[in-house]
């Protein structure tokens, strides 16, 4: 009988799962692979992230905003805007983060990033959702800030996870505020401008303030995206007011608003670009800016520390006067011959503050800041030089009708006989006796009896009063024939009118940070400008301050001397001027053109100061000077009201 061994069950797969096996060898490299793969994909991106978080620096939001260009503002004297000097790459007004309307970072973060406060610089839920769908970037507030101060928009993997590490260090080491505060200063909301200060003025017009609406923060919130695409001055009304309601929808789901609370788009309010232009300045504020920052230059103070530094500088002018400058040239000038050009230059005589400065507005020349020939508004300063030599203002001086001085040949009939007082050749409008004068006593002191009333030594680097060589003093001098500023004429006649202390005329007053401090304020002591003495300076002030007493409308005591420069060696005008001042203010108004010429008024009479600069002089004061309190005038007091000059014919030289 023939017996069978039966195998137990499994007696086969016991062999197989033995060591050494090929099918346990096999399962062991499988388990292998999956181990070192989900190594690789879970400990790989983490060593990586580690990696790179140790090795990327993030510049902090200080650094980012301290190394761009940012606008600098300029205020009149009352804090006032005046105007902007806006960087190249547009209208970029720091705001702290204190300072912006909580309705708009409400908009601002319920549109681009509602898991702000809590997340860890990115929110995973919107990049899974751009991942999956396509639609949108995913990119939350800190993750814009990263890209927008890195300068790098690169749609790459290597970027993207290089800007997931950096939001994730700087929420590591900023707070929520400080990245904010960042962001939205960093951020473009279109038409040139950056951060919500411009934004704000750019599309209403308005300051940025609390009474912000929330439709205007809705609309700005929705600028952010695409600037150039939901502006409604690109894309049109609809287009904005769709991207207006989406802004709403997402205030309303996340919270921020009602859903009854009024709102509606606010295009009515939406200015034009053109009438918010950044930076828009007209011609006579272009002159404003340019002879504002040049001071600044010279007192340590260059555009580019203003941008780097947010600075907001506080000007002299103001804007009453400023505004009365303007004005009171412009209706003049109406109806006159189109050649004609002028300035206005109103300077404080107690403070050397120019509280206006009109440069014209026909074009980039800035004709306060030009030299014209001062002709016989240069007659004070003649005076002068007689008072310090002991000369009286009444004391009388030969006047032949035919002068020689300095190889010159000077002839004029004498209009006060043939003896004549300053006092009398001034209300007079004679011209011998100054020159008999400047004859006597040389024109050396001539020159420096006006330097001491306030004419600088150089303008630009170039002698002033001084012959082409820069050394030699010509006869000229004696007739106002060089040159001189309306600036420098008012900040020296201004020396009279403070009783013979002078002060250097200025348009800047105070530079202030971003917060507010004062870093640089303007200081000049008022001095005695004549030799020195308080008393010999307040005299000859004074003795001046009487030959030329007028009165305003208004009956204000005031002092004028209205003068012209002829042209060539003709019996014309070429420029006019009328200079004077009362206790409060120096005036230096200028008539002329672009080139030396021969210039009659609308009238065909030939230009005079007493007409067309005395018509300006006049306006302006009664504007500037309106609701000041009358003060009495140095220089004995009111004498008479000067009657303008007979309508002679000056002869030539």
């Amino acid at each position: 009988m023939t017996s069978t061994t039966t195998e137990p069950d499994g007696a086969d797969d016991a062999d197989d799962a033995e060591p050494g096996t090929p099918r346990r060898r096999r399962w062991r490299r499988i388990r292998r692979i999956g181990y070192w793969t989900a190594g690789v994909l879970i400990g790989g991106p983490l060593i990586a992230f580690w990696i790179a978080y140790l090795v990327l620096d993030v510049r902090s939001p200080q650094e980012v905003l301290a190394g761009l260009d940012k606008t600098v503002v300029l205020n009149y004297s009352d804090g006032s805007p005046l105007l902007k000097v806006i960087p190249a790459d547009g209208d970029r007004m720091f705001v702290p983060y204190a300072q912006v309307p909580s309705k708009l970072r409400d908009a601002i973060i319920a549109t681009e990033d509602p898991t702000f406060w809590d997340n860890q610089g990115f929110d995973p839920t919107g990049i899974g959702r751009a991942f999956l769908t396509g639609v949108g970037g995913g990119s939350g507030i800190t993750q814009q800030y990263i890209k927008k101060s890195t300068g790098d928009d690169d749609a790459t993997i290597g970027r993207k996870f290089a800007e997931l590490v950096l939001a994730t260090k700087i929420t590591q080491e900023q707070s929520k505020e400080q990245i904010f505060e960042s962001y939205v200063n960093i951020i473009s909301f279109g038409r040139g401008t950056f951060g919500p200060a411009a934004a704000m003025n750019a599309y209403f017009g308005k300051p940025l303030d609390d009474s912000m609406t929330w439709s205007e923060a809705a609309f700005l919130a929705g600028m952010i995206q695409s600037p150039s695409v939901h502006d409604p001055a690109a894309s049109g009304d609809a287009h904005a007011a769709r991207r207006w309601q989406y802004v709403h929808d997402k205030l309303v789901a996340r919270g921020y608003v009602k859903s009854d609370e009024e709102m509606s788009y606010p295009g009515r309010e939406i200015q034009p670009p053109s009438e918010t232009r950044a930076g828009r300045v007209t011609y006579d504020e272009f002159h404003v800016k340019q002879q504002v920052l040049a001071e600044l230059e010279q007192d340590g103070f260059p555009l580019g520390r203003l941008q780097q530094g947010n600075m907001t500088v506080e000007t002299t002018l103001d804007r009453k006067a400023q505004d009365a400058a303007r004005k009171s040239l412009q209706d003049r000038l109406k109806g006159e011959p189109q050649e004609f050009r002028g300035a206005v230059v109103a300077v404080e005589p107690e403070t050397g503050a120019v509280r206006a400065y009109q440069g014209g507005d026909q074009g980039v020349r800035d004709y306060a800041s030009t030299p014209h020939a001062a002709g016989s508004a240069f007659y004070p300063f003649t005076l002068v030089a007689a008072l310090r030599r002991g000369f009286g203002p009444d004391q009388p001086l030969p006047s032949p009708e035919k002068q020689q001085f300095l190889g010159e040949t000077f002839q004029y009939p004498a209009l006060c006989g043939p003896v004549c007082t300053p006092r009398a050749a001034m209300e007079n409008h004679a011209d011998g006796p100054f020159i008999a004068l400047a004859k006597q006593l040389g024109p050396d002191a001539v020159s420096e009896a006006a330097r001491q009333a306030g004419i600088p030594e150089t303008v630009d680097g170039v002698p002033t009063m001084r012959e082409k060589d820069g050394f030699l003093i010509g006869a000229g001098i004696a007739i106002g024939r060089y040159p001189l500023r309306p600036l420098d004429m008012a900040g020296a006649y201004a020396t009279f009118a403070a009783d013979g202390r002078r002060v250097t005329p200025h348009l800047v007053a105070k530079v202030r940070d971003e917060s507010g401090a004062v870093v640089w304020e303007h200081t000049d002591a008022a001095r005695p400008a004549f030799d020195g003495d308080g008393d010999v300076s307040r005299r000859i002030a004074q003795d001046v301050t009487g030959t030329l007493v007028t009165k305003l409308d208004d009956g204000r005591p005031a002092a004028l001397r209205t003068g012209e420069a002829e042209h060539g060696i003709s019996p014309d005008n070429q420029d006019a001027w009328a200079v004077g001042y009362t206790p409060q203010l120096a005036t230096a108004v200028w008539i002329g053109s672009d080139d030396e010429r021969l210039l009659k008024d609308a009238n065909g009479a030939k230009l005079t100061g007493d007409v067309v600069p005395g018509d300006i002089w006049r306006t302006f004061m009664a504007a500037a000077l309106d609701g000041l309190p009358i003060r009495p005038l140095g220089g004995g007091g009111e004498r008479k009201v000067l009657a303008p000059p007979p309508p002679e014919v000056r002869p030539r030289r």
